[in-house]
């Protein structure tokens, strides 16, 4: 089953065509690296994707639902989750409170996440929230606050985050940046679990390491087209790859 269909896409900016005619079908619990030169277009695709900009001509499905339209918020709960390059962490908050904001997402508009949060100690989503945690190996006190923890760690937590809605779609953006290759083999191993449970993960990402051992599937944009889909191995032979990375 596609959970993602993304058909013939266009993006302008000030006159500029940004993305031109992109189209993309992503099955159930599947793994793709978006990938190609700076400003080729991978986060203006990302932001297409979840909302944050609107597309020009084109249409965006998921699950089977018409989302070309729905605001950001809206499409989180249609299935579409995101990460950041840079962490988003709430740095005063808690671990447990930073998880739970994922929750809170769901219930309304973005600008809810800035509101005081309450939460019951008792409460449901509190115990979901945990076992998230304990699933990934995160083991630290819930309580602990996010900024006391390691990087690579709070990377994970933030990946959690996106986790509490049931994402059938993850984008992550960049999710090894700044981790050494300890902690890339942590947040792999990870992925590879939530992949495995059914979440289909689209991730951009410059560590082509990474990209090679964790993908099945590559595509490479430049200049906002789609130059090449397939196997990330064949990707290094392709002609208009090369070109794009190394010039003629």
């Amino acid at each position: 089953k596609n959970i993602l269909k993304i058909n013939e896409i266009y993006k302008n900016f000030g006159g500029i065509e940004v993305i031109k005619n992109f189209s993309l079908s992503l099955k159930s619990g599947s793994k793709v690296a978006l990938i190609g030169p700076n400003g080729a277009g991978k986060t203006t695709i990302f932001n297409l994707i979840s909302g944050v900009y609107p597309i020009d001509r084109g249409s965006i499905i998921i699950n089977d639902q018409d989302i070309t339209l729905l605001p950001a918020y809206k499409r989180i709960r249609f299935g579409v989750a995101r990460s950041f390059q840079n962490i988003r962490l709430m740095p005063h908050l808690s671990v447990i409170e930073n998880v739970l904001m994922g929750q809170h997402a769901l219930a309304s508009k973005f600008t809810t996440l800035f509101r005081p949060i309450h939460f019951g100690n008792g409460s449901k989503d509190k115990l979901e929230a945990k076992n998230l945690l304990d699933k990934f190996g995160i083991n630290v006190p819930p309580e602990e606050i996010v900024s006391n923890l390691p990087y690579g760690l709070q990377k994970r937590i933030e990946v959690v985050r996106a986790l509490i809605a049931k994402p059938s779609l993850l984008l992550l953006d960049e999710p090894t940046a700044g981790l050494n290759k300890e902690e890339a083999d942590q947040l792999s191993a990870m992925l590879n679990q939530i992949s495995n449970d059914g979440t289909t993960i689209l991730l951009v990402e410059h560590n082509m390491r990474f990209v090679n051992n964790f993908v099945e599937h590559t595509v490479v944009l430049n200049f906002g087209e789609k130059i090449y889909e397939g196997p990330p191995l064949l990707a290094q032979r392709d002609e208009k790859v090369r070109e794009a990375y190394l010039g003629k």
